[in-house]
């Protein structure tokens, strides 16, 4: 067994740009970072006889990446028809309208602020596009309007931030929501489960190939930080930077704002069921 095959949901290593499933492609945006990882996945998705692609998460407002993500459906001879967002932060969606003015497209995405077009998003759509079926899953909780989109052709679901191919996600408070959250992982773990679904095609860092894996460690991991910032909070910490402070001490501290934005979630959620 490989070391990336011990790590949680199996990542395949190197994230690259190129094929990742039979219907899905990635264009690594250069936008590399501690919150962004490699970079944004841009995710260029079709059937493979179909002259039609849908663009998932266009990615920052860089004309160099959008175009590349361009000439890329161009190179396998496909030509992009639809732009979808997972959700707003600006590393998925700040280059949409751009995205769409390049390529002629409309914007479909679950916040009506996000959209260029008459159409949204919502539970239970089922996008088909070229013979291509994309089914529209409601993942709350990393923000209000995310969005995870399940293709059952490769067994795959393209989670945006809810999952990501390294490290964990942060409950982006007060637009994100713990109880949400571990909904939505649930949520997944039942496509996992029920659906077949095996491969994750993230937002940020590499594939992987335990779905179900990858799932199962969130909800143990989120189980543990809850667990431990009730503690700290029982133990008399009650400013969520004094929090951090004690149960990310081992994390690097450029990521404590981020970690914070959990935390509070966490004593929102605790408080909310009565825990502390």
């Amino acid at each position: 067994m490989s070391d990336a095959a011990a790590l949680p949901g199996q990542p395949r290593g190197t994230v690259l740009s190129g094929p990742a499933t039979a219907r899905a492609v990635n264009v690594l945006a250069p936008n590399a970072s501690p919150m962004t990882l490699d970079g944004t996945n841009t995710w260029i998705v079709s059937e493979p006889d179909s002259e039609l692609a849908v663009v998932i998460d266009p990615g920052p407002l860089d004309d160099v990446h959008l175009r590349a993500v361009l000439g890329a459906a161009e190179k396998a001879g496909k030509r992009v028809a639809l732009t979808l967002l997972t959700h707003g932060h600006p590393d998925h969606a700040e280059g949409a309208s751009r995205f769409a003015e390049l390529s002629g497209t409309s914007v479909r995405a679950l916040d009506p602020a996000l959209r260029l077009g008459d159409e949204g998003l919502a539970a239970g759509d089922v996008i088909s596009l070229g013979g291509l079926e994309l089914r529209v899953v409601p993942t709350p909780g990393h923000t209000a309007d995310s969005l995870c989109f399940h293709l059952p052709a490769d067994r795959a679901v393209l989670t945006g931030d809810t999952v990501l191919g390294r490290g964990t996600t942060v409950v982006a408070h007060p637009d994100g929501r713990l109880g949400d959250y571990l909904d939505s992982l649930r949520r997944l773990r039942s496509l996992t489960v029920d659906d077949g679904v095996h491969t994750v095609l993230p937002g940020h860092g590499p594939v992987l190939d335990d779905a179900q894996g990858a799932v199962e460690f969130y909800l143990a991991h989120r189980a543990h930080r809850l667990a431990q910032v009730e503690t700290a909070v029982e133990n008399g910490l009650r400013a969520p930077e004094q929090v951090v402070a004690h149960v990310y001490a081992d994390v690097d501290r450029s990521l404590w704002p981020a970690a914070e934005l959990s935390v509070r979630a966490q004593m929102d959620y605790l408080r909310e069921h009565g825990l502390i």
